[in-house]
């Protein structure tokens, strides 16, 4: 077995893994980088960057679609859907090469392989035969698509990766979740033809967000052809010949395919990680204590702890991590305010607190509706609204819901980072016309008691 040793060995290779191993090469740490999977993890692979890449890709085809019914353009486009998958392969493959030129040149060994620990600073690569010696191990494993109890991934029944994968257009789709992923996709499914039926058990849309963005955001789903049932848990998922049938309290969705898009799990099985002292909860994610530390000389950062599912928060951590494990930080890992977004055509952003822990503080709500911004107007998407939260005066949360509203997230970060006040709506200028102008219409507008 070929013997290695290094400064620091991290398990992953996705946006937390690769962030850390080029910090800790910057810092001028031997790194290994063992990676199980393609470089860029699920984000780059079969995540963030091909759903974004398909729902630019069929974005106009909903403009001609919102034009037509203003009676402003005439005419049709279709969706070359195997022309837009060989065009997210050149972009992963080119961002593939990107990164591997920035490992080598901060000269990150990286090994392709699965990663197991064996005992505390040793990590295995069983199937290239290859022991690694570091004090700090980073676990940056990941997670993966969640199935329905009782119905396993596998012929119509899909999960996020596999529906990215389909030659040609379903004539009909139900998506059983109506989280990030399940809105997105419908939205895309629902641009290029598709019959699309949106089912989640909560309430409503996006159930950790807002209800009254959750509701609105169904509003202009169903306005686009969308069939969507919230408060519908699932009783039963039947495959019956060329059709799946869905059952729910009030009604059965009949399609040729079901995306399951309840969640993810993380990918700790097999890590080995009791043998470093680090231990899983009942979900399966790596405990962490407020340094993300999981056991001495270890760490669990990004989707695998279990704390933010976002890549951006993932690389957040890596930074933090590596860091303190460095000692060139102290204290515990705090990091803000952290942006959360739905893409699509109605989209949902949302900076600070989820609703749950608003409802626990004396907080206000301030609002302005997108009908009345320019910009919504210009672009024929007029509904949604910008929600600002206060607590004591200041600024503690911003969300909104609309067309376009993933924009305000830089501004909405710094909004919250810095608890800018009322008197900020005049202290700032905002241009115009901007959709920014419909977050200074929040900031102005009458406060009242949290729903």
């Amino acid at each position: 077995m070929t013997q290695l040793h290094a400064d620091m060995v991290i398990l992953g290779a996705g946006p937390a893994g690769y962030a850390a191993a080029l910090a800790a090469s910057q810092r001028g740490k031997a790194t290994v980088l063992v990676a199980a999977g393609p470089l860029g993890g699920t984000c780059l692979n079969w995540g963030c960057i091909p759903t974004k890449i398909y729902l630019g890709a069929s974005e106009p085809l909903e403009g001609l679609r919102t034009m037509g019914r203003l009676r402003l353009v005439q005419g049709e486009a279709a969706l070359d859907l195997a022309a837009l998958r060989r065009r997210v392969q050149t972009i992963v493959q080119a961002t593939h090469k990107a990164m591997t030129t920035a490992l080598e040149g901060g000269k990150v060994q990286v090994i392709h392989g699965r990663g197991r620990i064996i005992a505390p600073h040793t990590v295995t690569v069983p199937e290239k035969d290859i022991s690694i010696q570091a004090p700090i191990i980073l676990v940056a494993t990941g997670s993966r698509p969640m199935p329905l109890p009782g119905v396993p991934f596998g012929g119509p029944i899909l999960d996020s990766t596999e529906v990215l994968e389909l030659s040609q257009a379903p004539q009909s789709l139900a998506i059983i979740g109506g989280g990030a992923i399940g809105v997105e996709m419908a939205q895309f499914w629902n641009r290029v033809g598709t019959a699309v039926t949106l089912v989640e058990a909560a309430p409503t849309l996006v159930p950790s967000e807002d209800p009254a963005l959750g509701q609105a955001l169904a509003s202009m789903l169903k306005r686009s052809g969308i069939t969507v049932h919230t408060n519908a848990p699932v009783q039963e998922v039947l495959v019956d010949g060329a059709n799946v049938h869905v059952r729910l309290p009030e009604a059965t969705c009949t399609a040729q395919a079901v995306l399951v898009a309840i969640g993810r799990r993380p990918n700790t099985e097999d890590l080995g990680l009791e043998a470093a002292g680090a231990q899983v909860d009942g979900r399966g994610f790596v405990i962490t204590d407020a340094q993300l530390r999981a056991a001495p000389g270890v760490y669990a950062i990004g989707d695998v702890n279990g704390r933010t599912l976002l890549a951006h928060a993932a690389e957040h951590q890596a930074h933090f991590a590596v860091a303190h494990a460095l000692g060139a930080t102290q204290g515990a890992y705090t990091p803000g305010p952290i942006p959360a977004c739905v893409y699509g055509g109605a989209e949902l952003v949302r900076v600070g607190p989820a609703y749950a822990e608003l409802k626990t503080h004396d907080v206000l709500v301030s609002r302005a509706m997108l009908a009345a911004n320019p910009m919504a107007q210009a672009h024929g998407h007029v509904h949604g609204m910008v929600q600002v939260y206060w607590r004591h005066g200041q600024v503690v949360g911003v969300a909104a819901v609309g067309a376009r509203v993933s924009h305000l997230a830089g501004l909405a970060e710094a909004m919250v980072r810095d608890g800018w006040d009322e008197s900020a709506a005049h202290t700032h200028i905002f241009a115009h016309p901007s959709l920014d102008e419909a977050v200074r219409a929040a900031l102005t507008a009458p406060k009242e008691p949290l729903p």
